[in-house]
């Protein structure tokens, strides 16, 4: 059953704000555009995914085969941006600032549930589900058609007000609602991401290939030993990699402070040094990271990753002596 009187989408974005988003669009779901299906197809097919299978889940093809009756799709964005810096020095291992401070899975969806009940209490039969980077919903393209931002040449979600430091999440319900436009792309001619990408992961405008990206081989590969063509080129990343976000335009002259104090920095997490996660024992490992995105990286693949910067840098060091 769908329901198109219940609430209007000004109230829904009222009550999204009031909880703490700091962005709210509205997208309908729409049968008969299979654009971004099969983009996401091609994408597949190049092998650009790597060995994330989930990303071949047909339901991120089909968002109606997660809820056949789904009309709405209320997408979300809370800006993490603080302003610390890491400091300069090849001995400091980087962390990516989406890990900086306290999971933000937690904290989107402690607001994405009280959303979703709300929804659910204004009238029997009012469906509502939400996601937060867990689910098989292609978010980015939602926030897109939701009016959010836009997806960049890096293939992160720009928005005016905050750049890419912003955290996206949706509720599907089989609410009828106004629907906003969907946002225009204002990448232009820049192309600073890719020339700073170190190993070549933004292939062409819009498209990222997984097999080369240092994100994904510090949070996602699971093997013994980094593939060789990423670990000399890592420059200090540990836990995911910044450095498209990091010259990007957009970012360096509209980030802004957020106003969520659980996104401030754990103490450790700005400047931690590569020779003590080389050693980093599970226990100090589960000290330094509570509740923390950054325990999907596993202690043996903190390790691996830092000992990869630390033999990059030996190797650097000893050719440059070669030439002395």
């Amino acid at each position: 059953m769908n329901y198109c009187s219940v609430v209007s989408s000004s109230v829904v974005k009222e009550k999204a704000q009031e909880l703490g988003f700091h962005k709210v669009g509205i997208a309908a779901v729409d049968r008969g555009n299979h654009t971004e299906a099969e983009r996401l197809q091609a994408w597949i097919k190049m092998g650009y995914h790597a060995d994330m299978e989930w990303m071949n889940n047909p339901k991120r093809q089909e968002i109606n085969l997660i809820m056949p009756e789904a009309r709405s799709l209320v997408c979300v964005a809370l800006n993490y941006y603080t302003p610390h810096q890491r400091p300069e020095g090849e001995e400091y291992a980087k962390i990516s600032r989406y890990g900086w401070g306290r999971d933000y899975h937690k904290v989107m969806h402690k607001k994405l549930k009280a959303l979703t009940t709300w929804l659910q209490s204004l009238e029997p039969g009012v469906q509502a589900r939400y996601y937060a980077d867990t689910g098989p919903i292609q978010d980015k393209v939602w926030a897109q058609r939701a009016g959010i931002g836009w997806i960049a040449k890096n293939g992160n979600v720009i928005t005016r007000e905050y750049g890419s430091w912003v955290f996206l999440g949706e509720v599907l319900t089989n609410l009828e609602l106004e629907s906003d436009r969907p946002h225009t792309e204002h990448c232009g001619s820049c192309t600073r991401c890719l020339a700073a990408c170190p190993t070549g992961a933004i292939t062409q405008p819009f498209v990222v290939d997984a097999n080369r990206c240092i994100a994904y081989h510090t949070i996602e590969n699971r093997a013994e030993k980094l593939p060789e063509a990423i670990a000399p080129h890592m420059q200090g990343w540990v836990a995911g990699c910044d450095i498209c976000q990091d010259v990007c335009p957009w970012n360096q002259r509209f980030a802004q402070d957020t106003d969520v104090v659980d996104f401030q920095p754990y103490p450790e997490n700005i400047a931690p040094k590569l020779i003590e996660l080389a050693q980093i024992s599970n226990e100090e490992w589960e000290r330094r990271f509570p509740a923390s995105a950054l325990r999907r990286i596993k202690p043996e693949m903190l390790k691996r990753n830092a000992r990869a910067n630390l033999d990059a840098s030996r190797q650097c060091n000893d050719t440059e002596s070669n030439y002395l």
